[in-house]
Order: C-alpha cells, then structure tokens, then sequence
C-alpha cells in the first residue's frame, strides 16, 4: 500500500476511534481537582456543576480537593494525569495567570500542559471598608490614603493573590501607598476588616456580599468594568481608573493531550448544565455571572490575563518566599 494511502488510513482509524470514545464517555466517574479548600467559592461553583453532570452521564463527578501553593498544586497534580477525559482541573486566576509570573520554579507550563475546555463563571471583586473608616468613593480613598501616607492597612489572602494585585493596581494609578497584610485564606482578612484591625481589602463578592447587606463593611467599588447586578448602586473601579478590570473566574482544564472528541463533548454538556435557568439564578444570586465560552475564546482569556498580571507583577516587584 502507498504511504501516503496508509497515512490516510490510519488517520480515518484514529478519528473513528477518537469519535467511538467521545460518544461512549464517560464510562467511570470523573475526577476534577479543585486546588482549594472545601466550602469556598470555587469548591461550590464545581459540586453545582458536577452535580448537574452527574445526572446527565450517570456516571460520578467527584470534586478532589487539593490545596496548596496558591492553586499550584492542584494544577500541577492534573498536568501530570492521564490525557482520557477522567481527572480535570476548575482552574482560576491562581495557578493559571498569575503564578506564572510569580513563581520561579512551576510544575507546569499553562498554554504547553492543559486543554482549555470552557469557561464556567466570571464575578467581581468588591472594594470593602470598616464602616467606621470615611470612605464611601473611590476618590475619598484616594484623598485619605494621600493625607495618610502609609498610615492605611489592606489585608488579602496572601501574597500574591488577585485581592494583592489588585490593590497594587490601585495604588499604581493612584500614586498612594497603603499597608498590606496578607493572610492564609481571605476569611480570616475579611474578619478582621469587618472587627476595624484592618482598614479594607478587594474580597470575593460572593463571600461578602452577605456582610455588605449587614452593614458590617462598607462597599465602595466592584472591581469589574460594568456594576454587579446584586450590587447596582456600587460603582465600577472603572469610573475612576479607566481599563480597570480584576474580575474572578472558573474555568475547565483537561490535560494537554485529551482527545478533542471528548474536550468538545465536555464542552458541549458543561454549556449545556450552565445554560439551566436554576444554575444562572443560583450564581447570579451570589454575584457571579454564567460564562460558557468556548475552548479557544478561553485560551485567549488565559493567555491576555497573563500578560496583564505578569506586568503588575513585575512593576510592583512582588515576590514569594
């Protein structure tokens, strides 16, 4: 037989095999890794998710929490799977845009080790005060912060976090400089804003939004372009520093490798669990909005966020031990 007939057989055998095993995935439960704790955010966008997916195959989707390294383990563990379709990845800012230009020596190239699959949720960021501290605007922080030079604390869950960079983005436009304390987790920061030790700190509105509604802390700006539906009479960052935008994310990873037979099936099922009614009110009522893009617009995502936060990076000269 020719060579270039036996080089079309075999790429018809794979393509049916690779389109034999999409429409009979999945055949096992599904292991996706979640690299942080159990009971956050993204812990719970993931067993909404999996629940959902779970009734659609029949077969289990089993969240895996694996902490550490600011989501750099988890991500790492999933580099490192089998290419089939059974172990992925609910990635976010952490360890897919940020802790490439943070940490030196990374387990993982993002773009050479995963395959994008689809975007899940998007939510802003919330710019909270002690209620005691006179601030109610973006400027009035500005003003305070330059009356107060170095005198003001901000607390984050951790160095290098989206909450840090964000508030490093702040003080880069603004030419002020606050205090930072970071924390192991954003709970505890929010804590101590909330008892008057620390001053603010940008926190997920998804954990806040609760106090807010109290009046234990004060809201002063949501960090994404446009204003939050649950938040309307809170003002973007943007008002004040145009092209502001540090917004949280989910996101579906498979290993680099995985059959884009069932990278597309993955997709097509995750697009259609985001699209139920009672999934978008659920996560809207906690202030996050359904994003179900595509593999490759998610790849961009990734890819521009990058840049964006390894200059900040740089700039502001962050570092980890």
């Amino acid at each position: 037989m020719p060579i270039a007939a036996t080089r079309t057989l075999l790429a018809t055998v794979i393509a049916v095999a690779g389109n034999a095993a999409a429409q009979s995935y999945p055949v096992k439960p599904v292991r996706v890794v979640v690299p942080y704790s159990a009971g956050g955010p993204l812990d719970d966008v993931m067993r909404v998710v999996g629940h959902r997916l779970t009734e659609m195959w029949g077969q289990s989707v089993v969240v895996d929490n694996r902490t550490g390294a600011g989501g750099s383990i988890g991500a790492d563990f999933v580099a490192k799977a089998a290419p089939d379709g059974y172990t992925l990845l609910l990635g976010n800012a952490g360890p897919m845009t940020i802790n490439p230009g943070l940490q030196k020596k990374l387990g993982y190239d993002v773009a050479r080790d995963f395959a994008p699959v689809s975007q899940l949720t998007a939510s802003p960021m919330v710019l909270v005060v002690h209620p005691s501290l006179p601030v109610k605007t973006v400027p009035d922080l500005v003003r305070l912060a330059k009356a107060r030079p170095g005198q003001l604390v901000y607390a984050s869950a951790g160095i290098g976090n989206l909450q840090h960079l964000a508030m490093e983005e702040v003080q880069a436009r603004a030419g002020i400089r606050m205090n930072h304390v970071p924390y192991k987790g954003a709970p505890p920061a929010l804590i101590d804003v909330m008892s008057g030790q620390i001053d603010l700190m940008f926190a997920n509105i998804v954990g806040v939004l609760q106090h807010i509604k109290s009046g234990k802390v004060r809201a002063v700006a949501v960090s994404s372009v446009k204003r939050a539906a649950v938040l309307p009479d809170v003002p973007s960052i943007e008002d004040t520093f145009a092209g502001f935008d540090a917004t949280g994310w989910t996101g579906v990873f498979a290993p680099a490798g995985t059959p884009k037979e069932i990278v597309a099936k993955l997709h097509t099922d995750i697009t259609s669990v985001l699209a139920r009614p009672d999934i978008r009110e659920r996560f809207g009522e906690q202030g996050a909005e359904v994003v179900a893009g595509t593999p490759e617009q998610l790849a961009a995502f990734v890819r521009r966020e990058s840049a964006l936060y390894g200059k900040i990076i740089q700039s502001s000269g962050i570092k980890v031990d």
